[in-house]
């Protein structure tokens, strides 16, 4: 029997009392002078970080008005969506804006603030305040609505051991998430340096130069509004899926950003799928060019770099179609495809691969966490 269970079984095995959290918090209302923080001691909410990694020193300082003030031990939540699930545990003092929640513990005798942190970064606490968030464009977290979230309160000992496991095991988690992320970028990186070798071959009686025009008719995709009616096929804008759609523009081809932050960037349309204005779709029309081989290609061209930029970024088809590039024959193009492929599902694939692992740990912590913050509820 592990000591939480004997910590349990001893203090409280009928189950514990759940107390709304206006009951054993509040949130701060005090205030501080802007003048009385600097860049470590001040947070807005582009300031904290997901996944409880708690926050990086603020650019931008207020010089002039009266902040928020909180304490060490104060729980921060962003409360503007999409920063809702952004949580610290204040180290230090300061002062924050009113786009971040400040919420203290009543008495530290009854309820440890490390445990309540836990508690308010769990899976159940962020779903109840996204289903409580209001506002259209920008959603707000509803901060009458956050105090009426009921919270597991065992004894304090059941809550000391509680945090202890948790932060044990969010460091392990840490640790092996660097180490998968570090070689998930050191595989990234060898599979660009191979994709650009194999892609780039000489000129010779076999190969072919050609222009990516010459490959490819380019179309600027339909509407400036990401639908929002749903539908079975996937909307891409400029970086990937955006929603689903009932209408269908392109099928099994590259989709490029032409517009915006994300102006050059490729993707694939897996299967049947829907292009928004943001993205460009790509129709292929060169039979000696593989597909997948013409996809990979377009990976290698640096067409952000060449986009024109008078109020934001624009890649024009002119952009798209002038870089060169030589083809070899369709057999040693399949056979390239073939190796980038599975250089390519070990790197991107969610469902295989090293970001599936890293995906894999990251869920294994949160349902432990969520089950060690579960308890039966003690009879009235």
């Amino acid at each position: 029997m592990s000591k939480l269970e004997e910590l349990i079984n001893e203090l409280c095995p009928d189950g514990v009392e759940y107390k709304t959290l206006s009951d054993v918090a509040n949130y701060s209302t005090s205030r501080i002078d802007a003048k009385e923080i600097d860049a470590q001691s001040y947070v807005g909410v582009d300031n904290l970080l997901t996944d409880k990694k708690g926050k990086i020193n603020s650019s931008y300082v207020p010089t002039e008005g009266r902040l928020t003030r909180f304490s060490k031990g104060d729980v921060l939540i962003g409360n503007i969506r999409p920063y809702l699930k952004k949580i610290w545990l204040a180290n230090n003092d300061g002062g924050t804006n009113g786009d971040v929640l400040t919420i203290q513990v009543n008495n530290s005798e009854t309820l440890s603030p490390e445990y309540l942190f836990y508690v308010l970064s769990s899976d159940q606490f962020f779903i109840y305040d996204m289903q409580n968030a209001k506002g259209a464009k920008m959603p707000r977290g509803d901060k009458s609505a956050v105090m009426k979230y009921k919270v597991p309160l065992p004894p304090l000992p059941v809550q000391r051991e509680i945090v202890r496991i948790l932060d044990n095991f969010t460091e392990l988690t840490a640790e092996l998430t660097a180490e998968l992320t570090a070689e998930l970028t050191a595989r990234k990186k060898q599979y660009e340096y191979y994709r650009d070798s194999l892609l780039t071959c000489p000129l010779t009686s076999e190969n072919t130069e050609m222009t990516i025009g010459d490959i490819y008719n380019f179309q600027y995709g339909t509407g400036n509004t990401i639908p929002t009616e749903g539908g079975p096929y996937p909307v891409y804008g400029s970086n990937g899926t955006v929603g689903t759609h009932s209408l269908y523009n392109s099928e099994c081809a590259p989709v490029i950003g032409h517009i915006g932050a994300y102006a050059g960037i490729v993707n694939w349309g897996e299967g049947k799928h829907f292009v928004t204005y943001n993205g460009v779709i790509c129709k292929h029309k060169n039979d000696q060019v593989n597909k997948k081989y013409a996809y990979y290609l377009l990976l290698t061209q640096d067409f952000g770099s060449k986009s024109k930029n008078s109020s934001q970024p624009f890649v024009s088809y002119d952009v798209l179609k002038e870089p060169k590039v030589t083809i070899p024959l369709l057999s040693e193009q399949k056979n390239i495809v073939s190796i980038l492929d599975r250089f390519d599902t070990l790197c991107n694939d969610l469902t295989s691969g090293l970001p599936a692992e890293i995906e894999a740990r990251r869920k294994q912590y949160e349902y432990y966490r969520d089950k060690l913050l579960t308890f039966k509820e003690a009879k009235a």
